[in-house]
């Protein structure tokens, strides 16, 4: 018998699949690209919008029309971008210019010019330069504003050129005091006369059946009128003093210092006066409420009503969906019942969002919340309480979205704690909920917390039903404030998805809001990631709390 022939050693055999895992680290490789890239470009283009970057003076070629109104052969703006033109520039003899480029200058004074945004030819322009003594002014209405100081009235009548030394110090003093006034008068308007408007709209509703006034109202209105003497004579204030500017084209405007939030002069400032400016334009972007259609101030409104939406999902989907799954795998009989219920868990996770929309307005809007009305605030119809978009509706909303996805990973956290364990604590005479609630609960922590980080994450970014079920472009009162019961579900709330999408496609000026849409979008990137990173670090400490008794 002969024996078997041996293998050639000199034979190579390619590892089966060696292929396929340089192909999976392709895959990820590429995916890991395109997450950076796309957060490259938010970062690209939403952090440049707080840096004070310098003003140039333009000055084009003889026989070059002029984009901006009366600025004859000049203009000033600040560069924002450069492109190459889709069309070809001929020259004089009607051969395509060798630079093909135009630039976007961001000019300011809307006021002044009817527009923001200017678009010129490189090959038009003849020089630049940066002048020194420009200011750029930080105004409550039409966006910043562009000139050169002429002079500066006072409250008391005196007159300052701005060539004389006690110009910047008298300025700067005018608009700290201005800026303290329009503080004194957003207390005024917003919280007391709010307030007192509360009270005597809650006192014609208990009254509504009589006719004379009672004494509650008369004092109401006595302290009303006093609030509004105060705060008229306050803007009289903010118009007293004003600062006149002549504009790089000639004009010469005339402000109240009421109106101006701040200024500087950006060709002059150093690189520390820069990075100073640059943290202040972000903290006011985080803590002013948006002005100017949203496309100027700060977006706060926004992220909190954001932050609190995504709380009260949290809250309410988390019960909803543990119990759900504790259910699912603990109590019910296995069976074709509880597959197809599985099968619908499953399938209500790629359900369109706009879908519990539309299910959120009629089942939670108009049938729950119109309930609420008849039953508890009847004195207020017809005007709506509970049975319009308001911040709870909108969280349950997203809760009913989101649920699936709390279900599906409580199930799996709940099958993965091991069968010895369980049956331990029966057989030491543990009840089935004893079990449940100190051996399979705690060691399912971990999972049940990321079914809640995936749950945030597609909740605080959703757009599509908030818009049926409460989400506003300006909310004039937050959801959680000062005033009795503190939190108001009632209320409509500003969210940060929204906002982007207002700015980015419902904005009257679509240029200047393109900047705030990639900082929007940066911040709300940053948002859900504070708050996914705040569930994670939790999830671990219990991770590690529960290793040993889980494994």
């Amino acid at each position: 018998m002969s024996a078997a022939k041996a293998p050639s050693l000199t034979k190579t055999h390619a590892a089966p699949g060696e292929p396929l895992v340089w192909l999976t680290a392709m895959g990820l490789a590429l995916g890991l690209l395109m997450v950076a890239g796309l957060l490259g470009v938010i970062v690209a283009n939403g952090v440049p919008v707080f840096w004070p970057a310098p003003l140039v003076e333009v000055t084009l070629k003889p026989g070059v029309q002029n984009p901006v109104p009366g600025g004859g052969e000049t203009f000033v703006g600040r560069l924002v971008q450069q492109r190459v033109k889709r069309t070809p520039v001929l020259d004089a003899a009607g051969r395509p210019q060798a630079d093909q480029s135009e630039l976007q200058y961001f000019i300011g004074n809307k006021d002044g010019y009817g527009s923001n945004f200017v678009f010129i030819n490189r090959a038009d322009i003849a020089k630049t330069r940066t002048p020194k003594d420009i200011l750029v002014i930080e105004r409550m209405e039409y966006g910043p504003a562009f000139g050169f100081p002429q002079r500066l009235a006072t409250s008391d009548g005196k007159t300052l050129s701005a060539s004389d030394p006690a110009f910047p110090g008298a300025l700067r003093a005018l608009v700290a005091e201005g800026n303290a006034r329009r503080r004194a008068l957003e207390t005024i308007e917003k919280r007391d006369i709010g307030r007192i408007n509360a009270e005597m709209n809650e006192l014609k509703i208990r009254g509504r059946d009589s006719s004379a006034p009672t004494k509650a109202m008369t004092a109401l209105e006595a302290r009303y009128e006093t609030l509004a003497s105060e705060a008229r004579a306050l803007r009289l204030l903010q118009t007293a003093a004003t600062l006149t500017y002549q504009l790089p084209n000639g004009a010469v405007k005339e402000l109240p210092i009421g109106n101006i939030l701040g200024y500087y002069q950006p060709n002059q400032i150093g690189i520390f006066r820069k990075l100073g400016l640059f943290l202040h334009n972000i903290w006011n972007f985080l803590s002013q409420d948006p002005r100017e259609a949203n496309t100027e101030g700060g977006v706060f409104p926004a992220i909190f009503g954001t932050f609190v939406m995504t709380m009260l999902m949290s809250l309410a989907v988390v019960p909803f969906g543990v119990i759900a799954a504790i259910y699912l795998r603990e109590y019910a009989r296995q069976g074709f019942f509880v597959r197809a219920v599985r099968i619908a868990i499953n399938n209500l996770a790629g359900v369109p969002s706009i879908v519990f929309g539309v299910f959120g307005l009629g089942f939670f809007v108009y049938f729950l919340g119109g309930s609420i009305d008849k039953t508890f605030f009847g004195d207020y119809l017809p005007t709506p309480t509970f049975g319009t978009g308001g911040i709870l509706w909108a969280a349950l909303t997203l809760a009913l979205m989101t649920v699936p996805v709390v279900i599906v990973a409580t199930e799996e956290a709940i099958a993965a704690v091991p069968r010895g364990m369980k049956e331990g604590s029966l057989a030491c005479g543990a009840s089935k909920w004893q079990t449940i609630q100190r051996i399979i609960l705690p060691a399912s922590l971990p999972g049940i917390l990321t079914g809640l980080v995936l749950a945030m994450a597609r909740g605080a970014g959703e757009v599509a039903p908030l818009m049926l079920v409460g989400v506003v472009k300006l909310a004039p009162s937050l959801p959680i404030d000062g005033e009795f019961p503190f939190l108001h579900p009632e209320r409509k709330f500003m969210h940060l998805g929204f906002h982007i999408y207002d700015l980015g496609f419902q904005s009257p000026d679509s240029e200047a809001a393109k900047p705030m849409v990639f900082a929007t979008t940066l911040l709300l990137i940053l948002l859900v990631v504070a708050l996914n990173l705040f569930a994670i670090v939790i999830r671990e400490r219990l991770r590690k709390k529960y290793a040993t008794g889980a494994f």
